[in-house]
């Protein structure tokens, strides 16, 4: 049976220059979403998003905020400059992830929400599909990464999956075979990031990196098939 699975590329660089480079290998290798990535919107803000909707009319991208407060305002500049999904912090208050839900509707968009640090990543996905959110992250931090060895996205994702019917993705220092795993287990999407397309030390070089995402993309399409 055919399955929809999204490939994701998150562009976790602080300029726009390198962002466009990296966005234009993973079009060329098949990628479906665009990201832009937190150090992204923190260097180039809604400038990126508009750079990248110039550079890629038809690619779906995420704007990877991070909400906590202000999430209406936030949503707005963001889906107005090119997005079409916002990220809300599980953690915020109700109010505000009702408000990026608000306003998304508003701007034709959709609400992701990171269980990032929820004392209990199932119950709050839940809590968020019961708010109107549209995807679920389940992420393992980079701070947490460093500092909780073992910490991943793998030993949660199976009940966070369980908890809820919207689509979710995960996210937070796995390896391509691991981001495969996930969609094995049932994730909607497999998110290729700086932690996977870079060795520890370096960033890979262009035709390297474009060769690791037109082969991830290439094992998600067999299982997409079935």
């Amino acid at each position: 049976m055919k399955r929809t699975i999204y490939t994701q590329v998150s562009l976790d660089v602080p300029t726009i220059d390198e962002a466009l480079g990296m966005a234009e290998g993973a079009v060329r290798a098949g990628i479906d979403w665009i990201e832009a990535g937190t150090p992204l919107i923190l260097g180039e803000g809604v400038h990126a998003l508009r750079r990248l909707r110039e550079a890629f009319p038809d690619k779906p991208i995420v704007a990877d905020l991070k909400t906590m407060d202000g999430a209406g305002l936030e949503a707005q500049m963001m889906l107005e400059a090119g997005a079409n999904y916002v990220v809300v912090m599980s953690q915020a208050h109700w109010a505000s992830v009702a408000e990026m839900v608000k306003m998304a509707k508003r701007c034709n968009g959709y609400v992701m929400a990171d269980v990032l640090n929820a004392p209990d990543k199932p119950a709050a996905a839940k809590r968020m599909q019961e708010l109107g959110v549209d995807w679920i992250i389940m992420h393992t931090g980079f701070d947490e990464r460093n500092h909780v060895p073992g910490s991943t996205p793998l030993t949660e994702l199976r009940a966070v999956l369980d908890a809820v019917t919207i689509p979710v993705q995960a996210v937070g220092g796995l390896s391509i075979d691991q981001a495969v795993e996930c969609v094995n287990m049932g994730a909607s999407s497999l998110v290729i990031g700086a932690p996977l397309a870079i060795r520890p030390d370096v960033f890979a070089a262009a035709d390297e990196y474009e060769a690791i995402l037109r082969s991830a993309v290439k094992r998600v399409r067999v299982l997409a098939e079935g």
